[in-house]
C-alpha cells in the first residue's frame, strides 16, 4: 500500500498551508501529491507551482476534466511538466459531469465512454511522437474536418515540438460505473476512485477483470495501480470525526449533478443507500441543506472512510489493501497527520 497526499481544487481561496503539507508527504516517505479541478482553480497551475518545490514525489492530477482543454493541449501540459519533474508526472483525467461539462465548458456531454477512449488515444500518440496525430474520431478530429462547419481546411497534421521524456506517461482514469471501471482496466494504467467501498470491491474488481480480459488491454492486475481516495482518521472519538465529514457526503450526493443525473448519487444507490439518497437528493435541491446534511446516516459517511483507533486504522487499511487497492489518497490538511499516516502503512 502507498500514499498519496489528494489537495484537491480551492474552494473560495488557495489552500493556504499547501507547500507544507506537500514538504510533509515528501519527507514521510508519500508517493504522490495529487491536483484537482472543478469550476474554480485548475489542476495544472497548481501542481507546477507547488512541485517545484519537490524531489521525489510524484506528481499527478486527479482529475483533470477532459473539457477543460482538447486531448493535444493535455498532453502538452503532460509533457512540460514531466520534463520540469524529471518523469513525475501522472495524468489524471476525467469526464465530470453533464452539469458542469455543457454549464462551464459549453459542451455536449454525450457519450463519455467514447470520448474518453479518442481522448487518451490522442493523448497517447502525441506523448509517442512516432508520425503526426491523426484521429479520425467523432469527439476530437484532427485535423479539423476541411466540410466542417466554419473549417478553412488548411488544418494539417502535426506532432509536438518538443520531444516528450517518457512516451509511456501513466494515465490513470476516474471512473464510478461498471461500463466506465472497465474501461478504465482496459485502456488505462490505474483508476482514480474517488467512493471506494469494501462492501463493493467484489463488483468493482469483477468489472476490472472484465477490462484485463478485453482483447488488447494495456495491463493485467499485476501492474495496475488502483487509487482510492480516502479519509484516514485516526480517533477515539469517531462520531465527531463522522460529523466533520457528513456535509461532504450530502454535497456529492445531493448536489454535485442534477436530480437526473448523478453519478456519486448512483454510485451510493448501489452501497445500499437508495432510500437514503432519495431524501438526501430532495432536501439538497430544495435548498434545505442543513436537512440534506441530517440525512446522512453515520455508515453512509463511514462506508467510504477509515476511520478509528490506530490499530482500528492499521487493521482497515490492510482490509482495503486485499480489496485490490494499492494507493490510498488522503486529504489530510495538518503536516502532524501527514506524518502520523505515514506510519500507518
Amino acid at each position: 500500500m502507498k500514499l498519496g497526499l489528494q489537495l484537491g481544487y480551492w474552494g473560495a481561496d488557495p489552500i493556504p498551508n499547501a507547500p507544507e503539507l506537500i514538504a510533509a508527504a515528501e519527507q514521510s516517505g508519500f508517493e504522490a501529491v495529487f491536483t484537482a479541478e472543478s469550476w474554480g482553480s485548475d489542476a495544472y497551475t497548481p501542481l507546477a507551482w507547488w512541485g517545484a518545490a519537490t524531489t521525489r514525489v510524484r506528481l499527478g492530477t486527479a482529475v483533470a476534466q477532459l473539457s477543460a482543454r482538447p486531448p493535444t493541449s493535455l498532453a502538452m501540459a503532460a509533457l512540460t511538466l514531466d520534463h520540469l519533474s524529471g518523469g513525475r508526472h501522472i495524468i489524471g483525467l476525467g469526464v465530470s459531469g453533464p452539469q458542469v461539462v455543457e454549464g462551464w465548458y459549453g459542451q455536449p456531454f454525450g457519450k463519455p465512454l467514447a470520448r474518453t477512449r479518442d481522448y487518451v488515444q490522442v493523448v497517447r500518440d502525441v506523448l509517442a511522437r512516432e508520425q503526426r496525430v491523426t484521429n479520425p474520431g467523432d469527439h476530437y478530429p484532427l485535423p479539423y474536418p476541411p466540410d466542417a462547419p466554419g473549417s478553412t481546411g488548411l488544418g494539417k497534421p502535426l506532432k509536438p515540438i518538443t520531444h516528450p521524456l517518457r512516451a509511456d506517461i501513466p494515465i490513470w482514469l476516474g471512473a464510478e460505473g461498471p461500463k466506465n471501471v472497465a474501461q478504465t482496466a482496459e485502456i488505462a494504467d490505474g483508476w482514480l476512485a474517488i467512493f471506494f467501498s469494501l462492501g463493493l470491491a467484489d463488483q468493482y474488481n469483477a468489472w476490472l477483470d472484465e477490462g484485463f480480459a478485453r482483447p488488447g488491454a494495456r495491463r493485467s492486475r499485476q501492474d495496475f495501480e488502483v487509487a482510492a481516495t480516502a479519509q484516514v482518521v485516526v480517533t477515539d472519538d469517531v462520531g465527531s470525526v463522522l460529523d466533520a465529514y457528513r456535509p461532504s457526503t450530502a454535497l456529492y450526493v445531493g448536489g454535485m449533478g442534477a436530480k437526473e443525473k448523478n453519478f456519486h448519487a448512483e454510485l451510493y444507490r448501489r452501497m445500499g443507500y437508495g432510500d437514503q439518497v432519495d431524501e438526501i437528493v430532495e432536501l439538497f435541491l430544495a435548498g434545505r441543506k442543513a436537512e440534506a446534511i441530517a440525512a446522512v446516516p453515520d455508515e453512509m459517511v463511514r462506508e467510504t472512510m477509515i476511520v478509528g483507533t490506530e490499530d482500528e486504522v492499521r487493521h482497515q487499511i490492510k482490509q482495503w489493501e486485499a480489496a485490490g487497492v494499492t494507493m490510498l489518497m488522503v486529504t489530510a490538511r495538518d503536516p502532524a497527520m501527514i506524518r502520523q499516516l505515514a506510519t500507518l502503512v
